[in-house]
């Protein structure tokens, strides 16, 4: 079947949240059903058919096209299904996902997959500060899942990261990695100043290197390792890039000594 397909009319005035259009939650609805629900903004009522035309097809199949960064929480609490989105997004996109695929063929804006727990998501362009992070008053970021970010991301990616893979073909900002608790981290280009800041436990692969590392990692020496080898194939699926620069070997770091301490940076020894 033909996906169902929202073609926005005109940027909008106000940012919208986009939460509500999401596979199980659009499930048994028409298209003029869809069109009328309420998308969350100011003081004014806006349903989808005011910002999008609608066209019929599979809700378990969505393209939005000709989206713009004042869009929010695509793909929120996403659990299954596919959605496409043609364009950039703004903050939080594949929020608390426990499911499903999310393709954003653009830039994504901050707290990108902050809390997801399960499924794919991919951004084509580059993504914001805190990809994977968590929101205010938040103990952990993400959970689970894989997010594949084929452009550069801002600071602190990976932060409080608790389980789950992070792939990043580009650069990454400072911090990269910070007070993360568990799971995995891979930037293929270099990265900012402090990667693993406070990091108690996980794996932060950067294979471009960093700016500046912090005195509390202990230098483990070079390393050619099984478990990079598996990972390497793990990561094949997702971004041949990123999987090729984990087959040679790297530099281990173990740290963040100022903590817990029992994290690790793998890194190019050139």
């Amino acid at each position: 079947m033909k996906p169902l397909v929202l073609t926005m009319r005109a940027i909008p005035d106000e940012r919208l949240d986009l939460s509500p259009l999401v596979p199980h939650r659009l499930s048994g609805k028409t298209a003029s059903e869809i069109a009328k629900l309420d998308l969350q903004t100011g003081r004014q009522r806006i349903t989808v058919g005011d910002i999008f035309r609608v066209r019929g097809g599979d809700v378990q199949s969505v393209r939005l096209e000709g989206a713009t960064d004042r869009l929010d929480q695509i793909g929120q609490d996403m659990a299954g299904g596919e959605i496409v989105v043609d364009g950039d997004v703004g903050n939080q996109a594949g929020r608390s996902m426990t499911g499903g695929r999310l393709v954003i063929n653009g830039n994504a804006g901050r707290w990108a997959a902050s809390g997801m727990r399960g499924g794919q998501m991919e951004i084509t362009g580059a993504a914001g500060d805190l990809l994977g992070g968590p929101l205010a008053g938040e103990v952990a970021g993400m959970r689970g899942g894989v997010v594949v970010v084929r452009g550069d991301v801002g600071e602190r990616a990976g932060d409080r990261l608790r389980r789950g893979t992070i792939v990043v073909e580009g650069r990454a900002g400072a911090r990269a990695g910070s007070c993360m608790i568990a799971g995995t981290l891979i930037v293929r280009r270099a990265a900012g100043p402090l990667p693993g800041y406070l990091m108690r436990r996980g794996t932060v692969v950067l294979a471009g290197g960093c700016d500046e590392l912090s005195p509390t990692f202990l230098d483990c020496g070079v390393h050619d390792l099984v478990a990079l080898r598996l990972m390497a194939a793990f990561v094949k699926g997702h971004s041949a890039p990123a999987a090729s620069a984990l087959r040679a070997p790297l530099r281990r770091l173990a740290g963040d000594m100022a903590v817990l301490g029992k994290g690790e940076i793998f890194c190019s020894d050139e």
